[in-house]
């Protein structure tokens, strides 16, 4: 078992702010790296594909859930959710604000177009992510482990959507820092993060868990009543999105109805099983179905690491209650990009193996994450 890392703010203290910040950067370097590193393959790959199908790079980088994001942020939301069911009554109601507000802000700010502006925020938010994440690793298992898992989360065979205008760099960012700020017992900020975080996305909200864990650790312990900040703060985000929905269309599940309406149709928590059924009914060139079962034996796998290498309880309960939603989905089920938003899953891999095995995990997960991108070109794989 590692031995947990001292916190870095407190070798700094009476050092000067712009010595700090310095010092703060040049250790960040690794995570860095490590994200430029993962976003240059990708591009590599898709550059490629691009040459070959005569298309411009970025036209890949802006298809699929991108759309709807820069929709809104351009548009705003509908009003009504449109008659019938699947692609017929797909409408922007059906994603989370954060995005494409701040896509928003970034366009008045740069004048960029829409498509760029989310682009640019997406990739900052992305290498926030990754550095985020190396630091809450680090507090816990030290730095190697840290750029172990930043490595296995930024080339994992769902990386290619850190490429993509879409919500997973902002959520691992966001929920990365609310589990630093509970470790370091910063109530109120890991609170705000947590806040913005279930502004991302439902799946985020499994992040309001560890707020409540945390909290009534520190109550139960030390009766800090101070630590009931943050799950206080924590539904924040998705509390004023639905009462936004409520006011501009009328009811306050605006979101859940559209998605049911189109795309989460059929029975809830039956999409693992769905996977698996049309895994042996079509064979492996169901690629969407061959990736969810495939993520699910990860997922099976960690979960026997994870009893050995004992990672922080908010870990455990942030990860599992985001798998929580994946079983209880119709159609998502355990998705590779599923398990990005369960992030902490990847740093109790890094800690659990030895570095042999950690170099054919990563290896074996760049390739896939180079083979994912290519179908994300296609109807194969929907990212």
């Amino acid at each position: 078992m590692q031995t947990p890392a001292p916190s870095m703010t407190t070798t700094l203290v009476g050092v000067p702010r712009r010595e700090v910040l310095r010092t703060l950067v040049v250790a960040s370097a690794p995570a860095l790296a490590i994200f430029v590193a993962s976003r240059l393959v990708v591009l590599a790959v898709m550059g490629i594909v691009a040459r070959v199908h005569h298309h411009a790079v970025g036209h890949y980088f802006t298809r699929w859930d991108s759309h709807w994001y820069i929709q809104i942020a351009r548009q705003g939301y509908a009003h009504a959710i449109p008659h019938g069911h699947g692609n017929a009554a797909q409408v922007n109601l059906g994603f989370f604000p954060l995005l494409p507000l701040l896509i928003r802000v970034v366009h008045w700010v740069t004048r960029l177009s829409f498509p760029a502006s989310g682009e640019a925020l997406t990739l900052v938010a992305g290498a926030t992510a990754a550095v985020t994440m190396w630091w809450m690793v680090r507090d816990h298992y030290g730095e190697k482990i840290a750029s172990r898992a930043t490595a296995l989360v930024f080339f994992s065979p769902a990386a290619v959507v850190f490429s993509f205008v879409y919500s997973e760099g902002l959520i691992i960012a966001l929920a990365s820092m609310t589990l630093l700020a509970l470790h370091r017992r910063r109530w109120i900020l890991a609170g705000i993060a947590a806040a913005l975080a279930t502004a991302c996305d439902p799946v985020a909200s499994a992040i309001v868990v560890p707020c409540a864990v945390a909290a009534y650790t520190a109550w139960r312990g030390e009766r800090d009543l101070r630590a009931w900040w943050a799950p206080a703060l924590a539904p924040v985000g998705i509390g004023v999105f639905f009462v936004y929905l409520w006011i501009h269309t009328g009811s306050p599940l605006s979101w859940y109805l559209a998605q049911r309406a189109g795309w989460q149709a059929g029975p809830m928590g039956t999409g693992i099983f769905y996977a698996i059924y049309r895994l042996f009914a079509h064979g492996i060139f169901d690629l969407n179905s061959l990736a969810k079962t495939a993520a699910l034996l990860a997922t099976v796998a960690t979960v026997v690491i994870w009893r050995r290498v004992r990672p922080p309880l908010t870990w455990g309960v942030y990860a599992g209650a985001v798998l929580v939603f994946g079983v209880l989905s119709p159609i998502v089920g355990i998705s590779p990009r599923l398990l990005l938003r369960g992030f902490p899953l990847f740093a109790i891999v890094a800690a659990g193996v030895s570095r042999q095995r950690f170099v054919v995990i990563v290896t074996l997960s760049a390739l896939a994450m180079c083979v994912l991108a290519v179908a994300s070109t296609t109807i194969a794989w929907t990212p």
